[in-house]
Order: C-alpha cells, then structure tokens, then sequence
C-alpha cells in the first residue's frame, strides 16, 4: 500500500512526475483518436470523395 501511495505522491507532487502523468494522457487520446479514425474509414468507406475532402493518412490516390 505504501509503493502506490509512493507513485500517487511522485506523480502528482513532483514535476517529472507531472510532466509523465500529462505525457501519457497525451499518447491514450492519440492513440483513442487514431484507433477511432480508423473505425470510421473501414465504417464508411464508400463514401465520394469531393475537393474539399482531406484525408489524415493519405492511404488512397487522389482522382
């Protein structure tokens, strides 16, 4: 109980601990945005492409 309490204290109360804590949470909502894209491409991929569509990762040639 003592070793959480320990990285409870570290990442809360200490700047690398901080700096850590904010990192990670950065990389999960990446990561959740990315995992979701890619749902939603396999959900709706007949979908026509106009000129103003954009695509994030560039998996299909441009007609």
């Amino acid at each position: 109980m003592d070793s959480i309490n320990n990285i409870i204290n570290w990442l809360f109360n200490d700047r690398t601990g901080v700096f850590v804590l904010l990192g990670s949470g950065v990389l999960l909502f990446l990561l959740i945005a990315w995992l979701l894209e890619k749902r939603m491409r396999k959900q709706f991929y007949n979908h026509k492409k106009t000129a103003d569509d954009w695509d994030l990762f560039d998996t299909e040639d441009d007609e």
